[in-house]
């Protein structure tokens, strides 16, 4: 049994109180919660448990597309997310030789599993439903929906989604875009869906779909570089006023996410991710809002 304070010795009772108070009184701010410390001393290439020892692996999807990558060559430092991955890596202490890039299809990044990168950057939408199968970083990147047609076209007069409504829409499979069509549009009849982003801009190069749905810096760089006799109709206005935002992935319950998310936020408050975006992504400006 246990002995009480009345049971013990009377200078050990003086010794045990005394101890028990210098305890109890010390200041709590004085000492910082004992996580801190490792947390940032975990934020470092020694300590980082990655898919490859001192090596940072990303994946991306292939074709990697402009704006976020140029040339189909994220290894490239070209282009937004390419340079984004690059100013994580050097956040976490990784040189630019030491990113390996790995091919990840779209669909494939955020799907339930273990994955074989350490974050994947593919502009992939942040949302609960994803979130349940792996982890998110914080943002990188605020974007809104928009729609391309064909200059010809009816519907590149459209000024609402309801406007929009009779066209034969498109969009890539397992995307926001095409989430945009089907819960914003409404449409009459149902969209064309595509395995690649490719393949949605032959279907309207083609005309075999009046108008497709991307993401609104991917609208603007397809009608001034691919298909230049299409145009931005116009984009959507953020749902229920709350932002999409691109995010890191990162395998469900990964150790890296904490580090990854702080490297974000860090690009964020020093300016870096602002001057990517004006340097890789100024020609996506604005477009009308469609009713």
């Amino acid at each position: 049994m246990r002995p009480t304070a009345r049971s013990l010795p009377a200078a050990l009772l003086v010794l045990t109180l005394a101890a028990t108070t210098a305890t109890g009184c010390a200041p709590q701010e004085s000492s910082p919660p004992a996580a801190a410390p490792a947390a940032t001393a975990s934020c470092t290439p020694a300590a980082l448990s990655t898919e490859a020892a001192g090596k940072l692996t990303v994946g991306t999807d292939k074709p990697a597309y402009a704006p976020w990558f140029q040339g189909d060559d994220p290894a490239s430092g070209k282009g937004f997310e390419s340079a984004v991955a690059y100013s994580v890596a050097k956040a976490l202490g990784y040189r630019a030789d030491q990113v390996v890039w790995r091919t990840v299809p779209f669909n494939n990044s955020f799907a339930p599993g273990e994955k074989n990168f350490d974050f994947d950057i593919n502009q992939v939408s942040v949302s609960d439903e994803r979130a349940r199968a792996v982890d998110f970083s914080s943002g990188y990147y605020e974007v809104r929906q928009a729609v391309v047609a064909l200059k010809k076209s009816p519907y590149a007069k459209a000024k609402s989604a309801a406007d929009l409504q009779g066209a034969k829409l498109g969009a890539q499979v397992g995307t926001t875009s095409l989430d945009t069509i089907n819960e914003i549009v409404e449409p009459k009849q149902r969209p064309a869906v595509f395995q690649k982003n490719d393949f949605a801009k032959s279907a309207l190069s083609n005309g075999q779909v009046d108008a497709i749905v991307v993401d609104l810096p991917t609208a603007f760089y397809i009608t001034s570089a691919e298909v230049p006799e299409a145009e931005v109709v116009g984009q959507f206005a953020d749902s229920a006023g709350t932002a999409e935002q691109f995010g890191l992935v990162l395998d469900k319950g990964s150790a890296l996410t904490p580090c990854v998310t702080r490297a974000v936020d860090g690009l964020r408050a020093d300016g870096t991710l602002a001057a990517l975006e004006k340097k890789w992504l100024a020609d996506a400006v604005d477009a009308p809002v469609l009713k």
